[in-house]
């Protein structure tokens, strides 16, 4: 009995050695495109200036209006906490938590900081005329940066704040070309977040306690009159409180420092991306072109 005959390859299968023949043929143009532009990506790379990334780790402070971390009502608030996170629920410490950082990341602060510190001329450097001290000449339809697009760079390519939902604690990290600048970036939009809230606790309490003193005044009934005193007891303790915690939002576990190493990619790493990127498309052009002249 004759033995099957084999079939012969389809003429539109690639071989590996059509490849390396076709990749021998085109070897000097792949290895000068290779070297091209990975010398390209690392110039750019040594060029452009080198970003630091500073973190501040906080974590939200047990400090709220209703003073529930004094004695027993902490151990209270704790425990209906716990029984909230099983039951799916937010315990208003977590809630008050979550309230603090949409203060912190918010459009209103972010701009007061900008402004307070002057860092719109650093975050549109290019736009700034140190000599002059003024923005450089603009067309009809640019205007000079302003604060809300300062806000806009700040959040998306400067601030970054992350939460650990097993701790709980909150990093806040600021990425910046000055190593300096970052770390007093990051520790001052704490420190600015924790006054923010402060004042705005001691405001409400101090309406408060005016509206309930003219009340007081108003009324002769013994029973009224304790209540009012009472709820008035509460929020001289509130303002008090207030008034005697600097860390009122956020209690600075980790202030931020000075980093010593960038955090952005060093030229030598860009080089060998790019390298490897440019050997994979190039193998990719020989296999396409193998493949047109099947």
């Amino acid at each position: 009995m004759d033995s099957p005959v084999e079939a012969p390859a389809s003429s539109q299968e690639i071989t590996l050695a059509e490849l390396r023949e076709a990749a021998a043929s085109w070897k000097w143009p792949i290895v000068i495109f290779i070297c091209v532009c990975t010398l390209v990506a690392g110039t750019v790379a040594w060029l452009r200036p080198k970003q630091y990334t500073a973190q501040a780790i906080v974590a939200a402070s047990q400090t709220n209006e209703e003073g529930s971390h004094l004695g027993a009502l902490a151990d209270a608030a704790s425990s209906l906490g716990g029984l909230a996170s099983l039951a799916g629920l937010s315990s208003p410490m977590e809630q008050q938590k979550w309230e603090f950082l949409a203060v912190l990341q918010s459009t209103d602060l972010t701009e007061r900081f900008i402004q307070q510190n002057n860092l719109l001329p650093l975050l549109f450097s290019k736009e700034w005329d140190a000599s002059r001290n003024t923005w450089r000449p603009m067309g009809a339809s640019h205007h000079p940066p302003t604060l809300w697009e300062g806000n806009q760079y700040f959040k998306r390519t400067i601030r970054n704040v992350k939460v650990d939902n097993q701790t709980g604690l909150i990093t806040l990290s600021i990425t910046w070309r000055n190593p300096d600048q970052a770390a007093a970036w990051a520790n001052g939009l704490v420190k600015m977040t924790n006054d923010f809230l402060r004042a705005k606790a001691i405001d409400r309490s101090e309406r408060s306690i005016a509206y309930l003193n003219d009340e007081a005044a108003k009324t002769s009934v013994v029973e009224a009159r304790q209540a009012i005193f009472s709820v008035l007891e509460s929020e001289i303790d509130k303002a008090m409180l207030a008034r005697g915690t600097e860390e009122y939002a956020f209690k600075v576990l980790d202030p931020a420092f000075a980093p010593e190493k960038p955090s952005s990619l060093s030229y030598k790493v860009w080089m060998l991306l790019i390298a490897v990127a440019t050997s994979l498309l190039s193998f990719l052009a020989v296999f396409i072109r193998v493949a047109w002249n099947k």
